[in-house]
């Protein structure tokens, strides 16, 4: 049945979990959540797979607490007779590796000080967290899932699962997403984690107990917000307006509305994250590459039929990546849908209620033979 946020902790020393850059870690606690109910044959699983900022909290739960009955980030595709049909799927979705919503990460306590990891906590990739991903669900006991679903760097971890354990994965969904971030990409994500570590409070990392880097990751989230959105959206929400009821202040306050909303943006994203889990979490980002993937990996990809998502006026992710993804598959005989979605809002396209993104996952979903 629907469950608010669980914990699975495993990798206890000496057993600690490789990481790509060649450290161990361990113990490593992931926090998820359900909804649905598991079918007897466990043959219902749908695993969606959050953007960088994003937590397990995917939908709101019917019963538990005030905060699991809050509305999650993909409020209006989970849930009874939505997208992804809650009443027909058991869908799972887990905090990732480094963040900072109940998972490990910098954040955490080290065994061995005893404090926080701070900067000691070990570079982590997409590929590290979908290895520990799979250990939840070996815990589980789940062996095949209908779907893998992402957006962003949701998408990204998708394609890492169809990558690494493709005998389990009987489709993907991939919204927004792309096979390897550009420059453009890696040069605001560098741009961000600057704006942290340019913060005096950042302290090399090592700010947990005090004030923390508070402007630098409100910076931050300014930059990346902007490249959530479109030009045509931002100038219908926003415009040249002034503050209500002002005129221009000749002074560097924000006179603008477009200027009041990123400083709420950055306000609100201090409050809900931790600047280290941005930096290691863009990294993760930047370093993968599934254009390197091997021909044999391909090969074994063979069975998944996948769909790929783009929106028309997403500049962070344009539609072009998404069409190389679709060429790399078909090239290799993969079986792969693809639609690009007129919206004019942007990389956050996949966020926003869209009937038409509703009824493609919906009428994709339907048509998969595990």
């Amino acid at each position: 049945m629907s469950s608010a946020r669980q914990y699975f902790t495993f990798a206890e020393p000496p057993n600690l979990m490789p990481v790509e850059c060649g450290a161990e870690l361990g113990p490593i606690t992931l926090a998820y959540e359900t909804y649905g109910t598991l079918s007897p044959q466990q043959d219902n699983v749908v695993l969606v797979l959050h953007a960088f900022s994003g937590d397990s909290h995917v939908a709101s739960h019917e019963d538990g607490d005030s905060k699991a009955r809050e509305p999650g980030w993909w409020e209006f595709m989970v849930g009874p007779g939505k997208g992804i049909d809650t009443r027909k799927y058991f869908i799972l979705c887990i905090n990732v590796l480094g963040g900072c919503m109940g998972s490990t990460g910098p954040s955490s306590l080290n065994p061995a000080t005893g404090l926080p990891y701070g900067m000691d906590f070990p570079v982590v990739t997409v590929k590290d967290m979908v290895r520990a991903q799979k250990m939840l669900l070996d815990h589980l006991g789940i062996s095949r899932l209908v779907a893998v679903i992402g957006g962003s760097m949701g998408g990204m971890q998708a394609l890492q699962w169809c990558a690494s354990y493709p005998e389990m994965v009987a489709s993907a969904v991939l919204l927004a997403t792309t096979m390897r971030h550009s420059a453009l990409s890696i040069a605001f994500n560098e741009i961000a984690r600057q704006a942290i570590m340019a913060d005096p409070k950042w302290q090399q990392g090592s700010y947990y107990g005090g004030e923390g880097p508070e402007l630098g990751l409100a910076v931050a989230r300014m930059i990346g917000h902007v490249t959530y959105l479109s030009d045509e959206a931002m100038r219908r929400k926003f415009g040249r307006r002034l503050q209500d009821g002002c005129d221009l202040a000749f002074d560097f306050n924000a006179n603008f509305q477009v200027e009041s909303y990123l400083h709420h943006q950055g306000e609100k994203f201090v409050r809900r994250f931790d600047a280290n889990s941005l930096l290691y979490i863009t990294k993760a980002a930047d370093y993968f590459d599934f254009t390197t993937v091997e021909s044999d990996t391909l090969t074994n990809m063979a069975g998944i039929r996948f769909l790929v998502t783009s929106f028309s006026s997403d500049w962070l992710y344009p539609t072009y990546q998404a069409k190389e993804l679709v060429r790399l598959l078909k090239k290799n005989s993969i079986d792969v849908s693809f639609c690009e979605i007129k919206a004019d809002s942007g990389h956050d396209g996949f966020l926003i209620p869209n009937s038409r993104l509703t009824g493609l996952i919906a009428g994709f979903l339907k048509r998969v033979q595990l």
